[in-house]
C-alpha cells in the first residue's frame, strides 16, 4: 500500500507539471508543442502544435515573410505616407503566434498562396502599409449595425476601417475583441494604435473568413468576397478587384507558387 501511495503521488505531480507546462508562455519564435513545451523544431512546431509559428507541412511563415519582403511592400508607398513605420514585421510575427494554422494548413503550396493572399489584401487595404485607418469622409461614418444586439454600439464611437485589413462594423470589432482580448466596442481605436493588436485583429478576421477559402481550393476570388465582395464584386469595382488580383499573383511569383484558379470574384 505504501508503494501505491508513492506511485499515486508521483503521477499527480507529473500531471500537475504537465498541466502547468501546457500554459507554455513561449517566446515569439517558439512553438508550444502538443505536450506543452517550448521549442523551434518539428518536434514542437509539427503535428499537435498548440501555438506559436506552428508548421505541419514544412513551411515556416517567417521564412517567407522575410524582412526584405515586408520592407519591399512598405517601400512601395509614396513619399508622403502618413503612417510609415507603424506596421512592422516583428509585430506581425508576434501576432501570428496566436493563430495556429495560418500559412501552415494544407499543402506547402496552399501555405504560400495563403501568405500571398493575405499580404495582397493588406497591401491593397493599407496602400503599401501606409495607412492605419480609413481617412477622409469614412471617419464620419458610424458603421453601427443594430441587427447585432450582442454587439451594442457605443454612441460615442465609430467603427470605421482600421488596421491591416481595415476592420469595420461594430459586430467585427466586438467579436475580434472578445477573441483576442481587447474592448472592441468601447475602444476600437486600439486597432490603429497598438500594432500587435492591429495585426491580431486582421489575422482574426482572416482566419474566421478567408483561411478555408485558400486551403479548400476555392481560390483568391473567394477571399475578395469575404473582405469587400458586396462593394467590389460582380463588376461593381473592377479596378479594385484587378489591383488585389495583380498583387496576389505578383506575390505568388515571388514565392514560387502557382496562384491557382478562381482569381476573380
Amino acid at each position: 500500500m505504501k508503494h501505491f501511495f508513492t506511485i499515486l503521488a508521483l503521477l499527480l505531480v507529473a500531471a500537475a507539471t504537465r498541466a502547468s507546462a501546457q500554459n507554455c508562455g513561449c517566446a515569439a519564435n517558439e512553438c508550444c508543442s502538443q505536450f506543452g513545451y517550448c521549442g523551434t523544431d518539428q518536434t514542437f512546431c509539427g503535428p499537435g502544435c498548440q501555438s506559436g509559428p506552428c508548421t505541419t507541412n514544412g513551411v515556416k511563415v517567417e521564412d517567407i515573410v522575410t524582412g526584405a519582403f515586408f520592407d519591399g511592400i512598405a517601400n512601395g508607398a509614396g513619399a508622403n505616407c502618413p503612417d510609415r513605420g507603424f506596421y512592422t514585421r516583428a509585430a506581425f510575427l508576434e501576432a501570428l503566434g496566436s493563430f495556429r494554422g495560418f500559412g501552415t494548413d494544407g499543402s506547402a503550396e496552399d501555405s504560400r498562396r495563403e501568405i500571398a493572399a493575405f499580404f495582397a489584401h493588406v497591401t491593397h487595404e493599407t496602400g503599401n502599409l501606409c495607412f492605419r485607418e480609413e481617412s477622409g469622409g469614412a471617419q464620419t461614418e458610424v458603421y453601427c449595425d443594430t441587427g447585432y444586439p450582442q454587439w451594442p454600439c457605443n454612441p460615442a464611437k465609430r467603427y470605421y476601417g482600421r488596421g491591416p485589413l481595415q476592420l469595420t462594423w461594430n459586430y467585427n470589432y466586438g467579436a475580434a475583441g472578445q477573441a483576442i482580448k481587447f474592448d472592441g466596442l468601447n475602444n476600437p481605436e486600439i486597432v490603429a494604435t497598438d500594432v500587435v493588436i492591429s495585426f491580431k485583429a486582421a489575422l482574426w478576421y482572416w482566419m474566421e473568413n478567408c483561411h478555408t477559402a485558400i486551403v479548400s481550393g476555392r481560390g483568391f476570388g473567394a477571399t475578395i468576397w469575404a473582405i469587400n465582395g458586396n462593394v467590389e464584386c460582380d463588376g461593381k469595382e473592377p479596378d479594385k478587384v484587378a489591383s488585389r488580383v495583380n498583387l496576389y499573383t505578383g506575390y505568388c511569383r515571388q514565392f514560387g507558387v502557382d496562384p491557382g484558379t478562381n482569381l476573380q470574384c
